[in-house]
């Protein structure tokens, strides 16, 4: 009988032992995903970032358009404070833009700004994959928000 008591407090022993490595390894799991999203916010929030800019770039060549301009320009930077990573405490500098110059052309600069807002809204799309529900749902807003301004813009259907 008393083999029996020490087997089974050793079994209990060792039950714990590997409870904690479980409780570690979930806690180490939940570490890399909360990593691995900070890392895919910081991607798309810039990629949002880069529409901004070019926005910025399109209405100080043709500050005539503005009106039509500025709604969908606000809307971008909202994306890019959307989706920014919580740890972020201050915004990180933007990055160089890929916008080396704005054409001269207003109707011309309208295309390519809606290209823009199209491929934002395929790399929005294309993030999906990988990222975790509740950033999947705001990417697939963005991303719709971005093909729809891409529409407004005369890119077409």
């Amino acid at each position: 009988m008393t083999g029996a008591a020490a087997t089974g407090l050793l079994a209990g022993c060792s039950g714990d032992g590997s409870g904690g490595g479980t409780r570690a390894s979930a806690t180490a799991a939940r570490e890399a995903a909360a990593r691995a999203e900070a890392a895919l916010r910081a991607r798309t929030s810039a990629t949002s970032r880069a529409l901004v800019t070019q926005y910025d770039a399109v209405l100080a060549m043709h500050p005539t358009l503005r009106t039509r301009l500025a709604p969908l320009r606000d809307q971008a930077a909202q994306h890019t404070t959307a989706l920014a990573p919580a740890s972020a405490a201050t915004p990180s500098p933007a990055p160089s833009a890929e916008v080396s110059t704005v054409a001269a052309d207003a109707d011309e600069a309208l295309k390519e700004l809606a290209e823009a807002e199209r491929r934002t809204s395929d790399a929005q799309l294309a993030a999906l994959a990988t990222a975790p529900p509740e950033l999947a749902r705001l990417l697939a807003s963005v991303a719709a928000s971005n093909a729809g301004h891409a529409f407004l813009l005369g890119g077409g259907a």
